[in-house]
């Protein structure tokens, strides 16, 4: 019994681990749809006042015409230097840095978004005209700072892909220059069958000579026949002459 019991216990605080893996992935899942949603809600509007923005600097003559035109020129330089310190991030984490001295912009931009906003519904033409060379000032100064990171950062990419096209352009010459290795071995290689192409040809014209000496006219001794040449034949006698140590083989 005790030993079900634990089973039981067993089974149950396992039920109980997967409900709640199953209640934490959905909980996050859910977050994450979420967020995903908001950011392209967020992309949405934003391209959409975009859009109105820069309806409203070509359709709207006069001071309220460059309102919208200022802050459609802020947003967008924002808007681009985010982009691309974001895209090289995962490449250079240097890129770390100048995000965060966006982010500082960004709260300048929104600030100055909101006076630029309210002159946009002030109804003093006279007031409007006199802020507006302080706010464009500001704008083009954040506008510049914004414009300076992001063709900072594309110089720096530019340079790192300059530097890695110059090591893999090494890398192959480098490569080549092993796979032409049979250069330096070739001559070797021309000499051995040289000297294997005489030896050859020597071997097949000794034997031509002897097959020369065989079918020729001239008579041929015993001995070069037999191959004695090198040996008297009274020698090969004087052998043969010897008697037997051990006497005559009898059967």
């Amino acid at each position: 019994m005790e030993a079900l019991g634990v089973v039981v216990a067993l089974v149950a605080l396992f039920g109980v681990t997967l409900l709640v893996m199953a209640v934490v992935g959905t909980v996050k899942a859910a977050r994450a749809v979420a967020a995903k949603v908001d950011r392209h809600s967020a992309n949405a509007q934003r391209a959409m006042e975009n859009a109105a923005l820069k309806a409203k600097s070509i359709a709207r003559p006069g001071e309220q015409g460059r309102i919208a035109g200022l802050r459609l020129s802020l947003r967008t330089a924002l808007d681009s230097t985010r982009q691309v310190l974001q895209g090289g991030l995962p490449q250079d984490g240097q890129l770390g840095d100048a995000l965060q001295l966006l982010a500082r912009l960004d709260s300048h931009a929104a600030e100055l978004d909101a006076e630029l906003r309210m002159m946009e519904r002030e109804p003093t033409n006279g007031r409007v005209a006199a802020r507006l060379p302080e706010l464009r000032e500001r704008a083009e100064r954040i506008t510049h700072s914004a414009d300076s990171l992001r063709w900072a950062a594309q110089d720096r990419m530019r340079r790192f892909a300059d530097d890695e096209l110059a090591r893999l352009g090494k890398e192959c010459q480098d490569e080549a220059g092993a796979l032409r290795h049979w250069t330096s071995s070739a001559p070797a290689a021309d000499g051995t069958d040289a000297s294997g192409t005489a030896s050859a040809a020597a071997s097949a014209e000794e034997s031509a000579d002897r097959r020369k000496g065989l079918g020729s006219n001239r008579s041929t001794s015993a001995e070069e026949l037999l191959g004695l040449a090198a040996e008297p034949l009274s020698r090969l006698a004087d052998r043969l002459r010897k008697p037997n140590p051990a006497g005559p083989n009898r059967s």
